[in-house]
Formats: structure tokens, C-alpha cells, sequence
């Protein structure tokens, strides 16, 4: 997928519907630098967006990946072509996420340990026990935080795969937060066969 292609290619369609950027981002509810970041090809409009988009500009979202308008001939090959650049970039960021999830975690975890060895220095000191508990207080509110994004992050970034039938599927956060747990393998009912199983962190449907 070339960022630069198809940001030329919406800069020439909304020129074509004599449309500025302001105007175009208007019709979108988005910033006119967001459209301009897209048409220099410093990044690419939000998937909930494209279809919008593509009406407004009369094109396809397969035009709009592909970054020209694709002749009926070519379409189909052109389809798979992007479909398979999506799945790529999907793994790429789902990998990212899994990535910021164990370092949200250990530094939430080394900052509630922070907030306890402080306060039990502090209640050492002579300091009033209302301080320490405030301290512990803080670093417990923000853990139960970053703990709550870390299985909003385990949830949506790959998918479990399924040890009885071998179903490759997104849970619900209700399914992630109540399962037992061994790092990322977890214990769930399978949408699919109906049975529970510890079911494995994937990040392809291929794996």
C-alpha cells in the first residue's frame, strides 16, 4: 500500500469535485490538516472514514488503497492484492500493542511498588498514616487503570485460538477479564464448538 499514491489520488479527485480541504474535511468532521496529512501521504484516513470518503470522491475503496482508480480487469487481483497489505499491517500493529501492553504493565507494577516503598518510608519518618495511604492510593488507582487498558489490548490485538476445534476468533472484554489466565493463554468457552479450553494468544488466523 503506497501512502503517497493515494494521497495524490484524493488530492486529484477533490480538486475534480472542486472541493478545498477545508470543505472536504468539513463533510468528514476532520481537521483540514488531517486531509492535508493525507494527501502528502503522511498517513492514511481512519477505516471508519473510508467509505465516507470514497462516496464523496466517487471512488472505490479499492481505488482509494490502491491509490489509482483500478480498470475492471484488474480489479479482483488488485482487491486480494490490498486485502492481504491490510492483514500485514493488522499483525504489525497488533504486535505493537502486545508490545506496549507488557510495558504498560511493568511500569504500572513499578510504580505501585514505588508508591508503597515510599509511604513505608515516609510512615518510618514519623510522617501521619493518612499520607501513606493517600500514596498507596495512587498507585493502586492508576495499576487498576493500566490494568484495565492491558485486557482492552489483549482482547482486540490477534486473536485465541481454540484447543478442541482449532476456531481462530475475537472474545468479548467480558470473556478476557473473567478467564483464568496462565500469561497469555486463557481459559474460555469457544464461540464456535461451545466448549472451554485454554485457548492461545495468536497473531495471524494462520498460526
Amino acid at each position: 500500500m503506497d501512502q503517497l499514491k493515494t494521497g495524490k489520488l484524493i488530492a486529484k479527485m477533490r480538486k475534480e469535485r472542486a472541493l478545498t480541504q477545508a470543505q472536504l474535511a468539513e463533510k468528514l468532521g476532520v481537521t483540514d490538516r488531517a486531509v492535508s496529512k493525507w494527501e502528502t501521504g503522511k498517513s492514511l484516513p481512519d477505516a471508519s472514514l473510508m467509505l465516507d470518503l470514497c462516496g464523496l470522491l466517487g471512488i472505490t475503496v479499492n481505488d482509494l488503497l490502491s491509490g489509482e482508480v483500478v480498470s475492471m480487469e484488474n480489479y479482483n487481483e488488485k482487491t486480494e492484492k490490498n486485502l492481504l497489505e491490510m492483514i500485514k499491517q493488522k499483525e504489525k500493529a497488533d504486535k505493537r500493542l502486545l508490545k506496549l501492553e507488557v510495558l504498560t504493565g511493568v511500569l504500572s507494577s513499578l510504580f505501585l511498588a514505588s508508591m508503597a516503598l515510599i509511604a513505608a518510608a515516609m510512615k518510618t519518618m514519623g510522617a501521619e498514616t493518612w499520607i501513606a495511604v493517600l500514596l498507596i492510593g495512587v498507585g493502586l488507582a492508576q495499576f487498576i487503570v493500566s490494568a484495565t487498558v492491558c485486557l482492552r489490548i489483549e482482547q482486540v490485538a490477534g486473536y485465541y485460538k481454540c484447543e478442541n476445534c482449532g476456531s481462530v476468533y475475537v472474545p468479548s472484554f467480558k470473556s478476557v477479564n473473567l478467564a483464568m489466565h496462565m500469561g497469555r493463554t486463557r481459559y474460555m468457552k469457544c464461540p464456535s464448538c461451545g466448549k472451554k479450553s485454554w485457548q492461545k494468544k495468536v497473531i495471524s488466523k494462520e498460526e
